[in-house]
């Protein structure tokens, strides 16, 4: 059946956090280490908050409630005006013949930030910034294939994490493709799983082949 769209995650799928996570969330590292509150584990905390939601690393880790929204309300402003480069191989998305969704958990003006700075708002058809509080992917995933009139097997979901977008795709019946650069993940969290946006590419055509 053919791939008539693709839904992308932004984080660690258009561009490594890492690339700019100490200079982006300095402020609420800095927060975590005066508080205390962080185990001798703060190296461990500052990676999961590149990856992961941040108030499910704060109760994860057993941030107290003042802590946890100190954190929430600094991150709510943050504006990041310092360049991002996004991965080697994201040209590749372009050359592939599917309507292009952005799906991202977080806070808006930081997740809209990053897209500005990126140069990528024009490759998107729709740009959809998720409040874990209001909504969720799922529900975001659900009603593009709701207004599209997409059938979920028209539709891949790709993006870093099994626990996130990979999981609320599975949850609809929309084939998942795991992007896993440093290979963290075993290929069963996903019906694919990929380095490069080349593979991408070689799943559409597959899949537009059948």
């Amino acid at each position: 059946m053919p791939v008539k769209a693709i839904i992308y995650d932004l984080d660690n799928t258009i561009f490594p956090v890492s690339s700019i996570g100490d200079k982006l969330f300095k402020p609420v590292f800095d927060l975590i280490a005066e508080s205390g509150q962080h185990n001798d584990n703060l190296e461990n905390i500052k990676k999961a908050i590149m990856r992961t939601p941040f108030r499910i690393v704060a109760q994860r880790n057993g941030f107290s409630d003042e802590l946890t929204q100190k954190g929430i309300d600094i991150q709510d402003t943050i504006d990041y005006q310092g360049e991002i480069i996004p991965f080697e191989d994201y040209p590749e998305i372009r050359n592939i013949n599917s309507e292009r969704f952005l799906v991202t958990t977080g806070f808006r003006t930081m997740q809209l930030s990053k897209i500005r700075q990126l140069g990528i708002t024009e490759d998107f058809k729709e740009i959809h910034v998720v409040n874990p509080v209001v909504t969720s992917k799922k529900e975001v995933f659900a009603d593009i294939l709701k207004r599209f009139d997409y059938s979920p097997q028209e539709v891949l979901v790709i993006g870093d994490d099994p626990e996130s977008e990979i999981a609320a795709a599975k949850a609809l019946g929309i084939p998942t493709v795991l992007y896993d650069k440093t290979d963290a993940f075993e290929a069963k969290e996903a019906d694919y799983k990929i380095k490069h946006f080349a593979e991408l590419a070689e799943i559409v055509t597959l899949k537009n082949n059948l």
